[in-house]
């Protein structure tokens, strides 16, 4: 995405996407919020506004750090379901989860080997 760094973000348009990533509301929460106009008028600017390439970048940039603050968490609940889960099945489940993401996947056993020459003959006469 070609972004212009001389681009700033507006008070509303920073609050605008503050907003949608802590809330995970709509576009015309947000702008109601964000204190956009209200009504449709308000949400329509909204969406133009979320349109623009340096909102979109940082909106991305917020995600990322929503997502990093997050995985620690999900990291935590998946590693005490590991070891405390009632189920045994959910333990099993969540051990092979963090297997998986710590590179220790198994081999995926749907590889088909073919070792020799494949002919095909068609007859139609």
């Amino acid at each position: 995405m070609n972004v212009p760094t001389n681009k700033k973000l507006t008070v509303k348009q920073t609050a605008l996407v503050d907003t949608l990533v802590a809330k995970g509301c709509t576009v015309a929460q947000a702008a109601k919020e964000a204190g956009y106009a209200k009504g449709e008028s308000g949400r329509v600017t909204a969406c133009k506004t979320m349109k623009l390439p340096h909102v979109q970048q940082y909106l991305m940039t917020r995600m990322n750090e929503e997502f990093g603050m997050s995985a620690t968490l999900a990291a935590g609940t998946v590693r005490r379901l590991a070891t405390g889960a009632k189920s045994e099945y959910v333990q099993l489940e969540a051990s092979k989860d963090l297997l998986d993401r710590a590179g220790y996947k198994p081999i995926d056993r749907s590889q088909v080997q073919v070792a020799g020459d494949i002919r095909v003959s068609i007859d139609l006469g």
